[in-house]
């Protein structure tokens, strides 16, 4: 049903939820104010395991083809994401998210939620869904839904509240010396030809307080990150929230969209300066060979699936508030129908985020790493029963479990890597959540 366009639909759902709820938000307001987010769940899918990306479409194909909804035909202006939707994400490992903190966040887990609210340019809409089984009470699952509605009213996000008179305590999940060791390390076996890049990340604690709230932390991304996907991912134990720049995958029919995203700077106040890094950035060997790694893996990835791929020939600057990227836009006519889902699975993990050759970088991720990346530079996003949607790789992140955030940054390491420099640009990846949860 319409809704009102003005209404901040994250809010309203941040406010409406119960301590027993799953939530969801996904915003992305350069993009003509699209957002999309849900509360409750009808239903959900689960899996782990390499085949998970699979299980999990099947799951979702089976629950969509027992889902009685109205005909998008009748409602040509309805934007993107409205109607029945599976909201959710992926561990970036397998069997990822093992640690205790991140318990409740199964390594691939969707919920079709029983409100979901979207809106994209004038255009709002409301989704209720009711899961009925033989024996329920047909009146019974209505007063749910009209309980669950009435609920539901429009809201403003908190503002940042910081305690007057107690400070939070920031400090590393290991010290940065083992990051720059394990630089090192993997700068050593990418010399010795194992591999070409590995990515390696690591994790910075904020102990606050007081329990932290997502709901001020969405509102101060979305508005520092206007062109970034900016999303939080709820459980009543947890919140997983981010900003991210860079599309996994986003399917419309039979055309497919992806960005290969690699190679960072900082940003400068200074236009002038800015404008200079941005340039060296583009000049730099070590950098355009680090993105032109992962363009060319998801080329050959998507070949094999579609009538033609097309990538630009030279990487743009991607510029969000902190930094600065290396991009280049991949667009692809699918050969025959494949689920958003499936795509997804394809692609995860791009070099960006994992390494090159795959088989060399995974095993040594963790074993460089030592610890549990759960979802970070996994996929959040969402897929219609049309089986369109989007999905974003989770970086510029963290994890919200009670006192504690958990934050991670990660770099590309390849030949020419240096670790002290490569532990300063996890310093500045890490400024797009610090100085919110400290």
């Amino acid at each position: 049903m319409p809704v009102p366009a003005g209404l901040d639909v994250s809010a309203a759902v941040l406010a409406a939820r119960r301590a027993s709820d799953r939530f969801f938000c996904f915003e992305q307001p350069d993009r003509r104010g699209f957002a999309l987010a849900a509360l409750g769940s009808a239903a959900t899918v689960e899996a782990r395991g390499p085949d998970r990306f699979a299980s999990a479409t099947r799951r979702v194909r089976e629950l969509a083809s027992r889902t009685f909804a109205d005909d998008p035909g009748r409602d040509p202006a309805r934007p993107p994401a409205a109607g029945p939707v599976f909201l959710g994400g992926f561990a970036f490992a397998h069997h990822g998210g093992g640690s205790p903190e991140w318990s409740s966040l199964a390594p691939a887990s969707l919920v079709l939620p029983e409100l979901a609210l979207a809106r994209h340019g004038d255009e709002a809409r409301l989704t209720v869904a009711v899961a009925a089984g033989p024996d329920d009470d047909p009146g019974g699952l209505l007063e749910r839904a009209r309980t669950r509605l009435s609920e539901l009213l429009p809201a403003r996000m908190p503002l940042l509240d910081p305690d007057p008179l107690e400070r939070a305590r920031v400090y590393g999940a290991a010290p940065p010396s083992h990051y720059e060791e394990a630089v090192a390390r993997a700068v050593e076996r990418i010399a010795a030809g194992e591999l070409d890049k590995v990515v390696l990340a690591r994790e910075v604690r904020v102990h606050g307080p007081r329990e932290h709230d997502p709901a001020p932390v969405m509102d101060a991304l979305r508005a520092a990150f206007p062109a970034c996907y900016c999303w939080c991912v709820g459980t009543p134990e947890l919140t997983f929230l981010g900003a991210s720049p860079e599309l996994l995958v986003r399917r419309d029919g039979a055309r497919a969209q992806t960005v290969a995203l690699a190679g960072t700077t900082r940003r400068s106040a200074d236009p002038a300066v800015d404008d200079h890094l941005g340039e060296q950035l583009l000049r730099s060997d070590k950098d355009r060979s680090e993105q032109e790694i992962v363009a060319r893996r998801i080329e050959r990835t998507l070949g094999p699936v579609s009538l033609w791929v097309a990538a630009g020939e030279e990487p743009a600057l991607v510029k969000v508030q902190n930094v600065q990227h290396l991009a280049t836009a991949i667009r692809a006519q699918l050969a025959r129908p494949l689920h958003t889902l499936e795509l997804a699975g394809l692609l995860h993990p791009t070099p960006a985020v994992g390494g090159e050759p795959r088989a060399a970088a995974e095993p040594l991720i963790p074993a460089l790493e030592g610890l549990d990346r759960g979802w970070y530079a996994g996929a959040v996003g969402w897929t219609d029963l049309a089986e369109d949607g989007e999905l974003c790789v989770a970086l510029r992140c963290a994890l919200l479990r009670g006192r504690t955030a958990h934050l991670y940054a990660g770099c590309g390491i390849v030949r020419d890597s240096v670790p002290a420099e490569e532990l300063a640009e996890t310093e500045v990846k890490l400024e797009a959540l610090l100085p919110l949860l400290a």
